[in-house]
């Protein structure tokens, strides 16, 4: 019986390091992805086209992110909320947002200043600043 006992913490010793492995390598709450995916003229006004993967495993029923745009010299042009509206769990979305009487070509960078809001169940939320993950696909880059 004894020996019983041994054997068993034996084998239970054994396997504390993969359950420690196994823990640490598990996948954290990925992230909010927000791409500068096109920006185009679209008459007097320059159209920025965003794609929003949320892969943080929650839908995001509202989610408004301050927005800054500097021209091609670095002044601050436009100071604006961007409603990106509700973002569900592992589905892509398309944004679009105009900037009235500003040519794309002297758009310079855009800034993410942070989440204005972002409502999870009717309650808000840090999701959207923590695990924000921006990229573009354009001359224009996308800061946070």
């Amino acid at each position: 019986m004894f020996l019983r006992h041994i054997a068993s913490l034996v084998l239970f010793l054994s396997l504390v390091p993969s359950l420690i492995l196994a823990q640490s390598t598990e996948k954290d709450p990925s992230s909010l992805f927000l791409e500068l995916n096109e920006v185009q003229d679209a008459g007097t006004a320059c159209r920025l086209t965003f794609l929003v993967r949320n892969e943080t495993g929650q839908t995001i029923d509202q989610s408004i992110f301050e927005t800054v745009v500097f021209d091609s010299s670095g002044s601050v042009v436009s100071l604006s909320l961007f409603d990106f509206r509700d973002l569900p769990a592992d589905r892509p979305r398309v944004r679009q947002f105009e900037l009235p009487n500003m040519a794309c070509g002297t758009v310079g960078k855009v800034l993410i200043n942070g989440a204005n809001s972002c409502l999870i169940e009717g309650v808000e939320s840090e999701i959207c600043d923590k695990y924000l993950s921006l990229s573009s696909r354009q001359a224009v880059e996308l800061l946070g």
